[in-house]
């Protein structure tokens, strides 16, 4: 059932080149929160900037006139759902700057009041920790903020008013900075995961016209032209082009598409033009799914921040029991309030998650979106790294590595000249191969020829020295020329054994080469894989569909402990099941649909910058940059933050144990004990925020 709008009225006020604002009605029952509406516009499609007046009901937005309209905006905002009641709730009693200003205020005005007033403006300072106290008591019984409430109280009795304020004014500090920090970091992951905003034309009544993505539907008639994405699943009306299905198979070589043939979202078509008949749109059900992740991962925990809450409110009762072992052995109420200010609940509940928060920002900004503290332990604790080879260890780019004259007129440079010649205008990747290998040569040559003719699909043919030139697929030069291969089988089989992809060129009505070429090594994936090994993973592995001759090569070159070859997109996830019942730990690095099931089912998946769109939501960890080596930046960044937990989990045992023995021997005045206990916690979770130390590798590296 479609949600009852947030806004029931929205009526435009002013606006300007890149400004509008509006005035705003929120619909009877939803929230008026507005924090929650700010963040809600600000995750809309170019917004820059929002601004609203609750009182004046008054909101204002700044945008990219480029990626977006007034007009758009105003339909984006009335379609906004209203948040769920936990969430108007949470936001509604999230901490705000002006009760840290109130109670900082009262903490330096306190020893200014006259007496009389002194208690009563301390409790009044203090009402919003007795009301979290009490719903706490009510709810789960003692808790650390009933503590809290408790040596506050008992301060007030005692007329000590500077206790009191110290330790609402740093209570109320430390809330506002994990808020604060939880509010930035999910505002980040909400703009790295927001859909894009793709137009598609398509065909209707006789005439082409080009709308919004989101707009297709199931019997629509798209039309998908060289260089762009297929938008939709479906199947071919009309039209021949070569599609690079990389994104699925996990091949990088193109493949024809014409009449009666499927296509699938997400595949390039690379040359030509088709009419595809819409059969799933999908548009909806991605965004769907989009916005319902961002809200999963925004809400779920890791482990260990599960692991330091219950372990927190254990140490709750002790700390109780220390206060009341103090009252009996001493007497002194002021011992007992000292005791009341330090417990290990502050630091251990808001550390941990503000270090997930702060390593998840610092990964967006290093290029590297983390899906959650979840991804980042499972990350750490990977040992085993299994990579898809097309488009992840390799480039997904052809490279030409054998010219083999055929012919004794040429030799191995003339073929690759002649070759290129003839394909300097086409822009298929065999194409831009061959002319970039002729371009290395230490004495290119041009030969002179008529008009190309491109045959989609199949190849390009042309006239040299006044004899017919052609270039393509061996389906092009045999059955379509009709160009003998027979005398040459053994040497072309053993180029196809290799794993490698072959070009076949005709001249005169006879084969006088092939040309040879396989998918480029990244350059950097020897380096990654040599990085992971000091990073702690113990084996890597490397699952593709090439031959087992090829996979072996790459594998040695790349140093790896083993490969799996001539795997199904199927196959991939099978092999993943059988390395985890051996008890590893996976990571697995894909980029394609068919990685998707990997992806997903691996102990941590993490998807390349240009995968598909179903990998990348499949995935906990996306690259948002084209480098393999975001992935041993990754796994550095997940280690760290492991430490930096470990460690700030240390400093609290220690730093809040002492202080607490301290309190309980008279050592620590309440005032000491509160400035010292909410002084190390703002330094630990201060120090969450700034990372701890995260390793140089997984900051962002600068051009130049």
């Amino acid at each position: 059932m479609t949600p009852a709008p947030w806004l029931l009225a929205l009526e435009p006020v002013h606006a300007c080149a890149g400004r509008v604002r509006w005035r705003y009605r929120c619909a009877p029952g939803s929230s008026r929160d507005p924090r929650s509406l700010q963040r809600g516009a600000e995750a809309l499609r170019g917004v820059r900037s929002v601004r609203i007046n609750a009182a004046a009901r008054s909101l204002a937005i700044a945008y990219d006139a480029a990626l977006t309209d007034a007009a758009t905006l105003a339909a984006e905002l009335r379609a906004l759902p209203p948040p769920t009641a936990a969430a108007g709730a949470a936001a509604e009693g999230a901490p705000s700057l002006v009760g840290v200003a109130a109670a900082g205020a009262t903490l330096l005005a306190g020893s200014t009041l006259p007496l009389a007033l002194r208690s009563p403006v301390s409790a009044a300072n203090a009402l919003p920790l007795f009301g979290a106290a009490l719903e706490d008591f009510l709810r789960t019984g003692i808790t650390s903020h009933v503590l809290e409430a408790t040596a506050v109280a008992i301060s007030i009795g005692r007329g000590d008013h500077l206790a009191a304020n110290t330790t609402a004014f740093l209570l109320a500090l430390g809330e506002y900075l994990e808020h604060s920090i939880e509010r930035r970091s999910d505002a980040l992951l909400r703009q790295l995961l927001r859909p894009a905003d793709d137009q598609v034309w398509v065909e209707r009544e006789g005439q082409e016209q080009r709308i919004a993505a989101d707009a297709v539907e199931v019997g629509d008639t798209v039309i998908v032209a060289t260089g762009s994405v297929v938008p939709v699943d479906g199947t071919v009306l009309g039209g021949e082009a070569l599609v690079n299905e990389a994104t699925m198979t996990g091949e990088s070589v193109p493949v024809a598409r014409r009449r009666g043939d499927r296509v699938l979202s997400g595949t390039l078509l690379e040359e030509g033009r088709l009419r595809v008949y819409a059969e799933r749109v999908g548009r909806q059900a991605a965004a769907a799914r989009i916005a319902d992740f961002v809200a999963q991962s925004l809400q779920a925990k890791g482990q260990t921040q599960l692991e330091a809450a219950r372990l927190a409110d254990r140490l709750v009762p002790m700390v109780l029991g220390l206060a009341g072992g103090t009252w009996a052995l001493s007497g002194d109420w002021r011992r007992v309030a000292a005791v009341l200010q330090a417990d290990y609940s502050c630091a251990l509940k808001l550390a941990t998650p503000v270090a997930f928060k702060s390593s998840m920002a610092a990964a967006g900004r290093a290029g590297m979106l983390v899906k959650g503290a979840r991804a980042l332990e499972r990350l750490a604790a990977a040992d085993t790294f299994v990579f898809d080879k097309t488009g992840t260890l390799t480039e997904g780019s052809l490279l030409v590595t054998d010219s083999v004259a055929l012919d004794p007129a040429f030799t191995a440079e003339d073929l690759l000249n002649l070759a290129a010649s003839v394909e300097e205008h086409y822009f298929h990747p065999m194409a831009l191969a061959v002319v970039a290998a002729a371009q290395r040569l230490a004495a290119p040559r041009h030969f002179e020829h008529a008009e190309v003719e491109f045959i989609v699909a199949h190849g390009v043919a042309s006239v040299v020295q006044g004899k017919r030139v052609v270039v393509g697929s061996r389906h092009f030069v045999e059955d379509d020329e009709g160009i003998t291969l027979g005398p040459h089988e053994d040497r072309i089989a053993g180029l196809q054994a290799a794993g490698k992809t072959l070009l076949y060129i005709g001249w005169g009505g006879r084969l006088v080469g092939v040309l040879a070429l396989r998918d480029r090594l990244r350059a950097d994936s020897a380096a990654t894989v040599a990085r992971l090994r000091t990073l702690g993973v113990r084996r890597i592995v490397m699952l593709t569909g090439d031959t087992p001759e090829r996979a072996r090569a790459m594998a040695d070159e790349l140093g790896l402990d083993a490969f799996h070859a001539g795997l199904l997109p199927e196959d991939k996830a099978a092999v993943l099941h059988e390395l985890a019942a051996d008890g590893s730990r996976i990571a697995f690095v894909g980029d394609g649909v068919n990685d998707a099931p990997a992806l997903s089912g691996a102990h941590v998946g993490i998807a390349m910058h240009r995968g598909a769109d179903v990998a990348r939501l499949a995935a906990d960890v996306v690259l948002l940059e084209d480098s393999i080596a975001r992935v041993a930046d990754a796994k550095a960044l997940a280690l760290a933050t492991r430490q930096l937990i470990d460690s700030n989990f240390r400093l609290t045992m220690v730093l809040n144990t002492s202080i607490l023995g301290a309190a309980a021997l008279g050592v620590l005045s309440p005032v000491s004990a509160s400035l010292l206990h909410n002084g190390s916690t703002i330094a630990i979770l201060l120090r969450a925020l700034a990372g701890g130390g995260l390793p140089r590798p997984a900051r962002r590296r600068k051009a130049g």
